[in-house]
């Protein structure tokens, strides 16, 4: 059977990290890796009571997902973010479909958003629909790829942001990419803290701005970094 590792980056990350942890656990992953990029409140401490551990820089999310990789014995790695939580079904939904499918090589699961309210179930679909058509999963869909594809393909570029997009745009022309039926579920604190539609708004231009050739450095700074 195909063996999972969870990979977590996280930034001050205290108020989610147990959680996280726990659903990857109650889940099925082989291994848990937190990799941490600097915190200053609890978030380590409270980590390596059950996880692996590891200390990056403030490079941003793709050197610390990139580090924990290179720690990871699974041959599946699944990227969650610190305020999502995966389903107790996810991984072995996971296991089940990459092993009855050779040709698919990653994929993402279905987003639960954490609140109740048309605006979010909206948010939800049109993620989802995006994910099936275009096959770009963004980083709290849970991206999940095959351990030898993600080092033949370098990982995930480096760059300070947009890295998720950029990972899922190398790997679309690699192979088959799935959305699973299980989900995972998401915290609404993002939207919660801008509104909904000034932060989808915010994502679809940034999005727009990099097909246009912006660079993922410059459009960060539209983009606060509050993880």
């Amino acid at each position: 059977m195909l063996k999972v590792s969870v990979i977590i980056p996280t930034l001050n990350e205290q108020e989610t990290i147990a959680s996280a942890i726990a659903s990857a656990t109650q889940a099925g992953a082989e291994e848990v890796i937190v990799v941490d990029g600097g915190s200053t409140d609890q978030t380590t401490q409270i980590a390596a009571r059950d996880a692996a551990l590891v200390t990056s820089d403030r490079s941003g999310r793709a050197a610390q997902q990139n580090l924990g990789a290179q720690n990871a014995v699974g041959e599946v790695l699944l990227f969650l973010h610190a305020d999502c939580r995966l389903s107790s079904n996810s991984i072995s939904d996971l296991v089940a479909r990459l092993s009855s499918s050779p040709e698919t090589i990653a994929g993402c699961f279905r987003q639960r958003i954490d609140q109740p309210g048309f605006r979010y179930r909206s948010l939800e679909a049109g993620n989802l629909w995006r994910a099936r058509l275009l096959k770009w999963a963004y980083g709290d869909q849970g991206i999940f790829v095959r351990t030898s594809v993600f080092r033949e393909h370098n990982g995930f570029p480096d760059v300070c942001f947009l890295e998720d997009l950029l990972l899922m745009k190398k790997l679309r022309r690699a192979g088959r990419i799935i959305v699973l039926d299980s989900h995972i579920d998401v915290s609404a604190r993002r939207w919660q803290r801008r509104g909904v539609l000034r932060q989808t708004f915010r994502n679809w231009l940034i999005v727009s701005l990099a097909h246009l050739g912006a660079s993922p450095d410059r459009l960060a700074k539209f983009y606060p970094n509050d993880r």
